[in-house]
């Protein structure tokens, strides 16, 4: 039989190292494993928020096609999908609830809802998310499938020889909060020997960003704490490779790949406990959780990190038995593949 084509709308930054995100990360490797299951994949990269386009590019998919598309451009253009859900075989790739990120207006619960409402059916980055949308009345359980993000193998970490090497890996973003991290990390001027790079685009929140900077030079950690900018490929493996330990300090968050992606190279974690966080951390006694958005909390956590060096080692030494339990890609893909075939036109779903 003739394998199903997937037409996949993605955002036009998708390829953009620059402007890297989880969610890039995410579809760039739905791209890469889906052919190798049956479904060739054709992209289609539409401006964020330009409605128009997104309604340009579905209309020139052929009738009864597979179409996945990136839950920002969904949201961004409801009606586009409203318009051609009767004509194609939509689904939605929800990498998170907009809905659910703090300060959202009622204009986005209700495109978001129009926007899932014409999918034939949702993919969920997590059990979280998953649970949101239903909670949230924005999808029927039986239409929601859950395809968490893997976590590729690496090399464990050599850490640093200070042992104080500290990591955070994201965008800076006010839902990513290293405006919180930065203040724990002030009330850490006093202790020696510890260091902390930021990785992570300054340009997707400039605002933001400039006041983390001006944080940290106020607070006299410019020659402590780094913000690198995006780092990707072999720079972003050797970040990894010299932390001792990974932060995450979001305010929300739909998974955690950074977090996965520590866990993956034997490093021990510390995050806030908000969203999928805990599911990335599947349990590990790896990863210390803290509350959200709270400096003292994490200035306390930080502070043991660094005061306990047996408690370290011992962290070390769970985070090095957690790689055995990573998530791999292929249980992506496939979960994915699945519910591509559940969509497909009679006689070209099965391989």
């Amino acid at each position: 039989m003739t394998d199903a084509i997937v037409h996949f709308v993605v955002p036009e930054a998708v390829d953009d190292d620059r402007r890297v995100s989880g969610g890039n990360v995410y579809d760039r490797r739905v791209r890469d494993e889906l052919p190798a299951r049956g479904h060739p994949v054709r992209m289609t990269p539409v401006p964020e928020r330009r409605p128009s386009a997104v309604a340009r590019a579905l209309a020139s998919v052929p009738g009864d096609a597979v179409v996945l598309v990136d839950g920002l451009v969904a949201v961004s253009a409801p009606g586009a999908l409203a318009a051609h859900a009767a004509r194609l075989r939509i689904v939605v790739l929800a990498h998170m609830v907009a809905s659910a990120l703090p300060g959202t207006g009622e204009s986005t619960r209700v495109a978001e809802r129009e926007a899932l409402r014409a999918a034939r059916h949702v993919i969920a980055t997590s059990e979280w998310t998953r649970s949101e949308l239903l909670a949230r009345a924005l999808a029927e359980p039986d239409r929601v499938t859950v395809a968490r993000p893997g976590a590729d193998a690496a090399p464990p970490a050599s850490g640093s020889p200070s042992g104080g090497h500290i990591l955070c890996v994201g965008a800076v973003a006010r839902h990513k909060g290293q405006d919180v991290l930065v203040g724990a990390l002030a009330d850490l001027a006093d202790a020696p020997g510890w260091t902390c790079a930021i990785v992570g685009s300054t340009s997707v929140e400039p605002v933001f960003a400039a006041r983390v900077a001006a944080t940290i030079r106020s607070t006299g950690l410019a020659e402590r704490v780094a913000l690198t900018g995006v780092l990707t490929g072999a720079p972003l493996a050797r970040a990894y490779d010299c932390a001792d330990l990974v932060v995450a300090p979001s305010r929300s968050e739909s998974y955690g790949m950074a977090v996965a992606d520590a866990l993956a190279r034997g490093v021990p974690v510390v995050a806030s406990s908000v969203g999928g966080i805990p599911e990335a951390i599947a349990g590990s006694p790896a990863a210390i959780l803290v509350p959200p958005d709270d400096p003292w909390a994490w200035s306390t956590a930080l502070r043991r990190w660094w005061r306990d060096a047996d408690g370290r080692a011992r962290l070390k030494a769970a985070a090095l038995r957690a790689r055995d339990a990573r998530r791999g890609w292929d249980g992506t893909a496939e979960a994915i593949a699945a519910v591509l075939r559940a969509q497909a036109p009679a006689g070209r779903g099965a391989r």
